[in-house]
């Protein structure tokens, strides 16, 4: 059985982790929960304000909190000799450094989307834009709740990332385009936010090109998508003992279908 430190449990998605693993009692275990607003009573396992609070015995943190006390979860990771898998988004340039810091002291999944479907949409779309090169315009719209914090989407920006790094030159990354008054050039990426009502989570990206458009989407259904992909990236974590390091989806991918 996995035992699992929960940051954010009482989070949308932490308490769809949680409820996934009552429902996989066999598998999953959560020893302890980390929260700011929580209360042990209604979770079924004991929660801290503080991740430093916890001393429950566990085997891996899944951290679905808050971008700015994602250090506190790597140092206490460090402290404790876990695998942290990184669910959190938003994180700001110099958090990111420190992200990568931890690295060489922690094991690290990273992914600021943890299902399986936009993991091969991302690897879709870098075959495209290898493929179409520079003939074909490319567009990127993400569309999510209205109460979702930051934008673009952690998603959007990174099947972006992605596209650009098979890129043979750099490319500029245009935002919605509200204080742009030219014509688009060739090298850059449009990326454009919808946030509205419930929408968990839609990725589109667009190529266009002279007299044909080729789209790559993915549209999750239910926020249970990321809290099966953070379990199943928590059990490769633990599975082979990762040293330092940084992993994602495709690392996990590939691993399982060599």
């Amino acid at each position: 059985m996995i035992r699992i430190i929960l940051s954010g449990c009482c989070g949308r998605m932490g308490k769809c982790v949680a409820s996934m693993c009552r429902d996989k009692s066999e598998e999953y275990r959560i020893v302890a929960g980390v929260d700011v607003a929580a209360s042990d009573e209604t979770c079924g396992f004991p929660v801290y304000a503080d991740i430093s609070l916890v001393t429950e015995k566990a085997d891996v943190i899944i951290d679905f909190s808050f971008h700015a006390v994602t250090e506190k979860v790597l140092a206490f990771a460090e402290r404790s000799s876990l695998p942290v898998v990184l669910c959190t988004t938003g994180h700001t340039p110099e958090e990111l450094d420190t992200v990568s810091a931890y690295s060489k002291k922690v094991a690290i999944f990273k992914s600021a989307n943890m299902s399986v479907g936009i993991a091969l949409m991302t690897e879709l779309c870098k075959r495209a834009a290898l493929t179409l090169g520079d003939d074909f315009d490319i567009e990127l719209v993400e569309k999510h709740h209205n109460q979702k914090l930051d934008a673009p989407s952690g998603t959007a920006l990174m099947i972006a990332d992605a596209i650009s790094s098979v890129l043979p030159e750099k490319y500029e990354y245009v935002y919605d385009r509200h204080s742009k008054h030219e014509k688009r050039t060739k090298k850059e990426i449009g990326i454009s936010s919808v946030r509205a009502g419930t929408i968990v989570g839609e990725h589109e990206v667009i190529f266009g090109g002279r007299d044909e458009i080729i789209t790559v989407s993915h549209t999750a259904l239910s926020r249970e998508v990321f809290a099966s992909g953070a379990l199943r990236a928590a059990k490769y974590m633990c599975g082979k003992k990762m040293p330092a390091g940084f992993y994602n989806m495709e690392t996990l991918l590939a691993d399982e279908f060599m």
